[in-house]
């Protein structure tokens, strides 16, 4: 018998300086998959939030948070992001390690995931790799973020802590 576990609780701090067409945070939160907040105190106080500015590394180890507290993005322009406002980000500050991405406007670029991507990363190293699957299968371009990093992510999630998850990161980097 298959023990039934929570449904992993995934929240979106949207600022809404996207494109409403292009926005992949939009369309989780239109197939209920996400929840959208507008307001950075209305984020989860312990959840893991994906914040490219964090000096530790995203890794497996942040799972069991993940579970307990939940999982967070922030979607806004990064060209324009403050940095006060990401020192006012509540929750467990984590960067992804390099993936590339595959949505349409980013193609092929080292670290420029849209939003379902570095959720779909997180969940993917963290080892909810069913729930990163479901948020992608929304996109009809969504499973070439995985095809395109099936050997780093798989190389993620045997790591136990976040300098580990450096340590394959560094391999990947000089790859390229």
């Amino acid at each position: 018998m298959k023990v039934q576990r929570k449904p992993v609780k995934i929240v979106v701090y949207h600022a809404g300086q996207c494109d409403p067409k292009k926005c992949t945070a939009l369309k989780l939160k239109r197939h209920g998959l996400v929840r959208l907040v507008r307001q950075i105190k209305l984020l989860p106080r312990r959840g893991v939030v994906l914040n490219p500015l964090s000096k530790i590394a995203f890794s497996p180890a942040d799972r069991e948070r993940i579970e307990e507290y939940g999982l967070v993005a922030l979607d806004f322009s990064w060209e324009h992001a403050e940095k006060p406002l990401l020192k006012n980000v509540r929750g467990t500050s984590r960067c992804l390690p390099y993936l590339v991405a595959g949505n349409p406007v980013n193609f092929g670029c080292p670290t420029k995931l849209s939003t379902v991507e570095a959720l779909s990363a997180a969940l993917y190293i963290a080892g909810f790799k069913d729930e990163a699957y479901r948020l992608l299968s929304v996109f009809k371009w969504g499973h070439t973020f995985i095809d395109i990093n099936k050997e780093r992510l798989e190389s993620y999630t045997m790591a136990k802590n976040s300098k580990e998850v450096v340590k394959f990161q560094e391999r990947f980097v000089k790859i390229v």
